[in-house]
């Protein structure tokens, strides 16, 4: 049995990253960016009022209240503009492009319209000083030709693709998304939901719960079967997973020292290399990690739900990181709601809620009831709570390191009275 940090090691070690490929921006929400993306334009694209009024030339020296200005024209979003006359001013909508050699805009509740020509002002006079610059948007004030926007290994939501839009981008370059199978083994499991359990059958949940969080994790789940404990079937299974081009096969069960626990013996009639065996962590112990000789990682998940879903978070997200090109994780450090003795040995994964108390501190709560049968906590849990093992005799913990439910599921505290 090794610790959690040398396994988590061999991990980083094992995971190369994945090749690129080239998708359309609007497509491209969730995806991890390959490359950082340097600005190919503008933003704004050219100079623009920042509101309804009138643009006026002033020479850089700006204009005092009570002013006259002849307007020589109207300017819309979308329409150019003449060049301005020095003094002269244009009626001017939001967003519109400012007529060359106008200097300033002057917010349409700061004007007196003096005069009209087909219901459209023709003369007006300032009620208010105008200082030169006032209410423009200069060309490149948001983003500069060539600026670094977004930085590799970003994963990409809409905040981004609005960048990506507004920059003109119709394709960008991500990874490629991680190929998984899954395996789930027990004659005992039924995943059909419509089938009536005879005694000593379960309903397959696990498998569920995977699969939605294989594709929160940015992960294409390429295949997923079942197999009872016998080496045919798993055979057949593996050669499935492999042949949909998985660059990871999970399975969940069977990697124990029981009758039925097959795994192991499995992967060495295959020539997998055997990483690890059994890691400190609970829950989870016997959680492996192997390597095929073509590059493709297998991790044997242990088959109780939460062993499994705490496998899935702590050894598998780490590698669909590593193979996405995404920097190693980092916890949040917050303070535990009641002190907590952590166990010699062991690194505890502990389901937990985060949340932001009265006086607006965080705060995190171990749920009760952590044993790996238990699914309906799960259902309270906001985030993961770390201990890391300690001696009996320290003190209790007073803080825990928090992680998300998954690894692009970031740690969001819920409001509390």
């Amino acid at each position: 049995m090794i610790s959690y940090a040398q396994a988590l090691a061999i991990v980083h070690q094992q995971v190369a990253t994945l090749a690129s490929e080239w998708v359309d921006s609007t497509d491209a929400e969730g995806r991890v960016l390959a490359r950082a993306l340097s600005s190919p334009a503008e933003l704004p694209p050219f100079d623009n009022s920042a509101m309804d009024g009138f643009a006026i030339a002033t020479r850089g020296l700006g204009a005092a209240a009570g002013s006259e200005h002849v307007v020589a024209g109207t300017v819309a979003a979308g329409i150019d503009a003449d060049a301005a006359e020095p003094g002269a001013a244009w009626e001017i909508m939001t967003g519109a492009g400012v007529p060359a050699d106008a200097d300033a805009v002057v917010p349409i509740e700061q004007v007196e319209v003096l005069a009209q020509h087909d219901a459209r002002p023709s003369r007006i006079r300032l009620r208010a000083d105008v200082r030169a610059g006032q209410h423009i948007r200069r060309r490149g004030e948001d983003v500069r030709l060539h600026d670094v926007v977004i930085a590799a290994g970003t994963v990409l939501r809409g905040a981004h693709l609005m960048v990506l839009a507004g920059l003109g981008c119709a394709q960008v370059q991500v990874m490629r998304r991680p190929r998984v199978a899954l395996i789930a083994t027990g004659r005992e499991l039924i995943s059909d939901p419509t089938q009536p359990l005879q005694p000593g059958q379960i309903r397959d949940g696990t498998s569920s719960y995977l699969r939605s969080q294989v594709h929160a994790a940015g992960a294409e789940l390429v295949w997923q079967g079942q197999v009872g404990d016998d080496d045919a079937a798993f055979d057949a299974a593996l050669a499935q997973a492999r042949n949909a081009g998985a660059d990871v096969v999970l399975s969940t069960g069977a990697v124990s020292r029981g009758r039925y626990d097959f795994v192991p013996d499995a992967l060495a009639r295959h020539a997998a290399r055997l990483l690890f065996h059994k890691v400190a962590v609970r829950p989870g112990k016997p959680v492996l990690l192997a390597r095929f000789a073509d590059g493709v990682l297998y991790v044997g998940l242990p088959g109780n739900p939460m062993a499994s879903a705490a496998g899935l978070r702590f050894f598998v997200e780490p590698a669909l990181r590593g193979l996405l090109g995404m920097p190693a994780e980092r916890s949040l450090r917050v303070t535990l709601e009641t002190p907590l003795q952590a166990r010699p040995i062991w690194r505890q994964h502990l389901r937990a809620r985060l949340y932001c108390n009265a006086l607006g501190a965080l705060r995190v709560q171990i749920l009760p009831q952590q044993e790996s049968f238990r699914v309906a906590p799960l259902l309270q849990a906001n985030v993961w709570a770390v201990l890391e093992p300690q001696d009996a005799a320290d003190a209790p913990c007073m803080t825990a390191d928090v992680f998300g439910l998954g690894h692009l599921q970031p740690a969001a505290p819920v409001l509390m009275a």
